[in-house]
């Protein structure tokens, strides 16, 4: 029998079911870190979430969890990759206006961006943003502190990032706008280049470091 595309299933962590593409796709990996090994586990006694950006959303399914972690939060998901942004937005729908996809890329700047495919294993966790020549990419991108005005709040109580190296970007000088903005942070770090600069750009604060699998977490991030 040929495999279905899709699965439909509701995992015990959340109120609808999701879609989780089969055939090689990366998403049951993804269903599994999430789920089954928890790797979020260590953020969810957050006190007062209103706002969580995700970026670097994939499927939704980080989304889906933190909206059933912080019943009273509002969640932007941001996806760069178009397959990726649908299967999203088909997730979070049930979660109204809660719920917010944007589909495009966060970086260092509003600009234009490519999508590269060699990165990583190649399947659809692995897309990686990059800049393109003479700005004319085909996905649109934005600095964090364009997203964060989006969203009509002032700060953003989870910032949950796993961007396949566009940390390099988006944790540059012009981080320090609006780094004092955030609350805590959830960051896939993918190597030690992204590693020192992350940890540059957290220079001036204080937080409580902990890590989650394969997750860097700073809590109560606080000006020194």
């Amino acid at each position: 029998m040929k495999e279905p595309a899709t699965w439909r299933v509701r995992p015990r962590q959340v109120s609808h079911p999701l879609t989780v593409r089969l055939r090689g796709s990366s998403d049951s990996d993804c269903f599994h870190q999430i789920f089954v090994g928890e790797e979020y586990a260590a953020v969810r006694n957050l006190p007062n979430v209103r706002l969580v950006l995700d970026l670097g959303a994939n499927a939704g399914f980080a989304s889906a969890y933190f909206l059933n972690c912080f019943p009273d939060c509002q969640v932007v998901a941001v996806e760069p990759d178009d397959e990726n942004a649908a299967i999203c937005e088909s997730n979070l729908r049930t979660y109204g206006k809660r719920a917010r996809v944007l589909r495009g890329a966060a970086w260092s700047e509003c600009t234009r961006l490519r999508l590269r495919n060699d990165f990583g294993d190649g399947r659809s966790w692995a897309l990686q943003a990059a800049p393109a020549e003479d700005g004319a990419g085909a996905i649109q991108a934005w600095d964090v502190a364009t997203i964060i005005e989006m969203t009509g709040l002032s700060a953003v109580d989870l910032l949950k990032v796993d961007i396949e190296k566009g940390e390099l970007a988006v944790f540059d000088k012009s981080a320090r706008h609006w780094l004092p903005r955030i609350r805590n942070i959830c960051i896939e770090l993918h190597d030690p280049e992204c590693r020192n600069v992350f940890f540059r750009a957290l220079a001036d604060f204080y937080y409580e470091l902990e890590c989650s699998g394969e997750y860097t977490i700073c809590r109560n991030l606080r000006p020194r």
